[in-house]
């Protein structure tokens, strides 16, 4: 039988697609939507950000547990990945993470007995 983590990782493999359609910034409201999504298909182009499966990769080998939330934000000319993910222990870790170059910037835990993945 088949470990939850590789029937996890079959259904990320299987939901990708459907995200990717997805706006990235979730606070995005009425015609920004739009407007988000092409600057930050624009930016891949570009080679200004790592596209978000090689990042999710990344995440899910260093950081166990369900990825509740990403964003793709603009701060202070840099492009930043947010993930909010729940651990198996059941606090909520927190990743800011650099979209060019895909290293972990910030990390915050909250919860019971939140640990990072490191």
């Amino acid at each position: 039988m088949p470990s939850r983590f590789t029937l996890y990782s079959w259904l990320l493999v299987a939901l990708l697609p459907a995200l990717l359609a997805l706006p990235l910034n979730s606070s995005a409201r009425g015609g920004r939507e739009g407007h988000d999504h092409d600057r930050a298909r624009a930016a891949l182009q570009a080679g200004e950000i790592l596209p978000l499966p090689t990042i999710m990769a990344r995440v899910a080998q260093s950081y166990p547990g369900h990825v509740l939330e990403v964003e793709l934000e603009r701060e202070d000319e840099r492009w930043i990945y947010e993930f909010k993910i729940l651990q198996p222990s059941g606090g909520l870790l927190k990743l800011e993470i650099d979209a060019k170059s895909g290293d972990v910037m910030r990390q915050k835990t909250k919860g019971s007995d939140a640990r990072s993945g490191r």
